[in-house]
C-alpha cells in the first residue's frame, strides 16, 4: 500500500508530465499533417505508450480473479463481434471515481469504484460493450488523426490527461489540463461527440444482445454515473464532465428497449452472492477498498449470514490485509470446512502459509490449489515463491512460466521468474524477465540494460524479437554502465 508521500510525489509527476504535455501542445510549430485514418501499428504504439503512462502514476488491480471476471465477461462480448485486428485487454484501475474509458487497440480500462457500484453481471458487460463499441468504431484513434499531429508518446500523454485528469493526478492535474485555449481545444478535439456516443451505444447494445446479456445493464450504470456526477462528491475524469448528451443517450436506449420488447434477454437476478461477479466484488472490495468502510460491508454481511463461506472468505482477506495472518488463517480454514475444494480459498491459504513462513504447508496446498479446475492463478505465483524459497529454482520457472501462460499481464510474475532463472545461474533468460519487469513499470533505463544483456546471449528467436519491439519503444538509451 502506497504511503500519503508516495503518492504525493506520484500526484506531482503525474502534474508535471500533464503540464510538459499541454506546454508541447501550446507551442506554435507543431508536428502537423493532414487528417487521415491512424494504422493498427501506430493505434498499438499509442496504447503501448498510454499503459506506461498509466502503470506510472495510477495502481492497476492485477489480482487474477478480478481481472479474469472482467475479461471472461469481456471475452463473451468480443464473441459476437467479426475477427479484430489486435488483441483486447481489460485492466481495472484502483480509483473510487466512477470511469470507465477505451483506448485505441482494444484496452479497456474501468475503475474499481465503478465495479463495486454495480449491482448485477449486465451492468458490467453494459459498460464494457459500449467501450468495446469505441473500440471498434476507433474513435479515439480518428480523432487523434484528425488533431494536430504530435508524436505519439506525447500524444498518449495528452490523451492520459483528458481520460485520467481529474481522477487520480489529483486537482493540479485537472487544472493543468486547462491551461491556454489551445490546450483547451485539444482537449475538446479529442473528447467524444454526440454522434460517437450513439454509434458505441448502438453497437454495444447489439454486442450484448447476441451474447445473451440484458441491455438494461448500460441503462443502469449510465444512471448511476449521472446521478454521481450530479450529486456525489468525488471529481470525475475531465473529459466526463461535458460527457454529451448523457440524457439523450438515456432515453434512447430506454425507447429502443421498448421497441425491443420481448425480444431481448431476460435481466439478472441481483440475488446470489455465490455468483462469480459477486465473488469478484467480494475480493475487490476486501484487498482494494477502504478498510473501515470493508470492515463495516463485511461484519454487517455476515451478522445476516454467518456460516457463508465466501463471506468468510473475504472477511480473511481484509484482516490478513491489516497484518492479522494467524486470525485470516484460522477463518480461512474455517471456510474451507464449509467449502472444502474451493481453489480461491485454499490458493488464499497457501498465500498466507508462504507470508507465515510455513513453506511446507505452503507447497502442499498450493500444488492441490494449482491443480484443480479453474484454478486461481495466484496459487501459480505463490508456488513458485514458495519454491524459490526452498531452493527448488526449476519447478519455481515451471510454476512462473505457467502463470504466465494463462495471465500475461500478471506483472510480478516477471520479476520473480528473472529472480528464479538468475538463482538457477541461467542469466539471459533473467535478465530478459527483469528487463519485462522493468519496461512494465515504466523503468526504462534498467530495462534496456537487461534486455539489451538478455539480447546479446539469448538464442531463442521469439524472446530476441520480443526485445527488440521493446528497445524500439523505449527508444536510444545512454548505455548503462
Amino acid at each position: 500500500m502506497r504511503t500519503t508521500s508516495e503518492r504525493a510525489i506520484m500526484d506531482r509527476n503525474c502534474c508535471n508530465k500533464i503540464i510538459a504535455v499541454c506546454l508541447l501542445v501550446l507551442l506554435p510549430l507543431v508536428w502537423s499533417t493532414p487528417a487521415g485514418a491512424m494504422s493498427i501499428r501506430e493505434e498499438q504504439q499509442l496504447a503501448d505508450e498510454f499503459i506506461r503512462i498509466v502503470k506510472r502514476h495510477f495502481e492497476i488491480v492485477d489480482d487474477p480473479m478480478i481481472v479474469d471476471t472482467v475479461e471472461r465477461i469481456g471475452r463473451k462480448i468480443l464473441s459476437q463481434l467479426p475477427p479484430q485486428p489486435f488483441a483486447y485487454r481489460f485492466h481495472v484501475i484502483k480509483e473510487d471515481v466512477y470511469n470507465a474509458f477505451a483506448m485505441p487497440a482494444g484496452y479497456i480500462f474501468i475503475n474499481s469504484g465503478l465495479l463495486l457500484a454495480m449491482n448485477t453481471e449486465d451492468e458490467l458487460a453494459g459498460i464494457l460493450a459500449h467501450e468495446i463499441g469505441h473500440v471498434v468504431a476507433r474513435h479515439i484513434s480518428q480523432r487523434i488523426a484528425r488533431s494536430r499531429k504530435i508524436d505519439l508518446a506525447t500524444m498518449a500523454g495528452v490523451v492520459a490527461g483528458i481520460f485520467l485528469g481529474a481522477a487520480g493526478g489529483g486537482a493540479g492535474a485537472a487544472q493543468a489540463l486547462a491551461i491556454g485555449s489551445a490546450a483547451a481545444g485539444q482537449t475538446l478535439t479529442l473528447a467524444y461527440s454526440r454522434e460517437d456516443e450513439s454509434e458505441a451505444d448502438q453497437l454495444g447494445l447489439q454486442y450484448l444482445t447476441r451474447a445473451g446479456y440484458c441491455p438494461s445493464g448500460l441503462l443502469d450504470v449510465l444512471k448511476k454515473i449521472r446521478s454521481r456526477q450530479w450529486f456525489g462528491s468525488q471529481q470525475v475524469p475531465t473529459y466526463m464532465m461535458t460527457h454529451p448528451a448523457v440524457e439523450e443517450r438515456i432515453a434512447h436506449i430506454d425507447t429502443w428497449m421498448a421497441i425491443q420488447g420481448e425480444n431481448l434477454p431476460s435481466k439478472r437476478s441481483v440475488d446470489g452472492a455465490t455468483t462469480r461477479f459477486r465473488l469478484m466484488q467480494y475480493r475487490l472490495r476486501a484487498l482494494y477498498n477502504d478498510p473501515r468502510a470493508a470492515t463495516e460491508y463485511f461484519q454487517t454481511a455476515l451478522e445476516h449470514n454467518p456460516e457463508d463461506p465466501h463471506l468468510m472468505h473475504a472477511r480473511a482477506l481484509l484482516m490478513a490485509r491489516s497484518g492479522s495472518r494467524t486470525e485470516a488463517i484460522a477463518l480461512l480454514q474455517r471456510a474451507l470446512s464449509r467449502d472444502a475444494m474451493n481453489p480461491l480459498i485454499l490458493a488464499d491459504l497457501g498465500r498466507l502459509y508462504f507470508l507465515e513462513g510455513r513453506l511446507e504447508d505452503a507447497r502442499g496446498v498450493l500444488r492441490g490449489a494449482a491443480s484443480l479446475p479453474d484454478a486461481n492463478p495466484e496459487s501459480w505465483f505463490y508456488l513458485g515463491r514458495t519454491q524459490t524459497a526452498l531452493g527448488d529454482y526449476p519447478g519455481a520457472v515451471a510454476s512462473f512460466e505457467n502463470l504466465l501462460q494463462r495471465q500475461p499481464d500478471y506483472a510480478p510474475a516477471y520479476y520473480f521468474l528473472g529472480e528464479a532463472y538468475g538463482k538457477w545461474e541461467r542469466h539471459p533468460e533473467s535478465h530478459f524477465y527483469l528487463g519485462l519487469h522493468h519496461f512494465n513499470r515504466g523503468e526504462d533505463r534498467t530495462a534496456h540494460f537487461h534486455l539489451s544483456r538478455a539480447r546479446r546471449d539469448l538464442e531463442d528467436d521469439d524472446k530476441r524479437e520480443t526485445i527488440d519491439r521493446k528497445l524500439e519503444i523505449i527508444g536510444k538509451l545512454p548505455r548503462t554502465e
